[in-house]
């Protein structure tokens, strides 16, 4: 680990805003919060909104600022980037942030049954090779639904086809309501979006693929505490471009 990552985890770990919770951690301690983030931390009872996957947690904070009165929590595993948005909150004293740092397979563990009310999915891995890494997977809706409200919602934003594709065969599949599709938010915006300040948040990287030409694909859908959720069997054409400073994702042409 380099010498400039050193210095930011020891940063982080001062940082009243960030919980770390990585697996050899929360594996042998319970979260003693979970069920409580307003109460104890918060200290309001507004809305929680989790970005999962938030890298440098650009969104998280541009939302916290759109949005002084819901609470936002930012979820990802990578410290060193994460430090970049938690800084940003405590310099610009923003009460209702907080940033997570542990594996997104263990989110459940960390909030009670209706503690969340949305969820973001900004730019996540598309995970081509395993449908149960996908963060819009049945695997990963089924974590979801053990701490979202009944019909919360579920935000995805990704400049993906295989991953857009992916998840609206599996909305479609299991019939969750949809508010919002389209394939390219800035150019077929939803009427009902137009002026929406949530289009005036741009993270690093979706201005580089846009500066790319690539289209930023959003959805907006609602996920029920039931029925049980089953997973679309079909085969989706891979991601044919190489995403901003990373080599080609698969040399495989399509994959379910």
């Amino acid at each position: 680990m380099g010498k400039g990552k050193l210095v930011k985890f020891a940063e982080m770990k001062k940082m009243k805003n960030v919980f770390e919770y990585p697996y050899s951690v929360i594996d042998n301690v319970p979260f003693p919060m979970k069920g409580h983030w307003r109460e104890q931390y918060f200290h309001n009872p507004n809305p929680i909104v989790l970005e999962l996957g938030c890298g440098k947690g650009e969104y998280t904070v541009g939302l916290a600022k759109l949005f002084p009165n819901i609470n936002f929590i930012g979820v990802d595993i990578k410290g060193a980037r994460m430090w970049t948005g938690a800084k940003q909150a405590l310099e610009q004293n923003l009460p209702n942030v907080a940033f997570l740092r542990t594996q997104i397979e263990l989110i459940d563990r960390f909030f009670a049954k209706d503690e969340v009310q949305e969820i973001w999915l900004t730019f996540s891995d598309p995970q081509m090779k395993n449908p149960r890494k996908r963060l819009s997977s049945t695997f990963f809706m089924e974590r979801y639904r053990k701490f979202l409200t009944d019909g919360g919602i579920i935000h995805l934003k990704t400049d993906s086809n295989f991953l857009f594709t992916y998840t609206k065969f599996m909305v479609e599949k299991n019939n969750l309501p949809v508010n919002f599709c389209t394939e390219d938010l800035y150019h077929d915006t939803p009427e009902t979006l137009i002026g929406s300040p949530l289009l005036t948040i741009q993270t690093y990287y979706e201005s580089m693929w846009m500066e790319r030409g690539l289209n930023i694909r959003y959805m907006q859908f609602h996920l029920p505490y039931t029925p049980p959720l089953v997973e679309p069997e079909v085969e989706i054409p891979l991601d044919d471009y190489r995403s901003y400073r990373r080599s080609k994702r698969s040399s495989l042409e399509t994959s379910k």
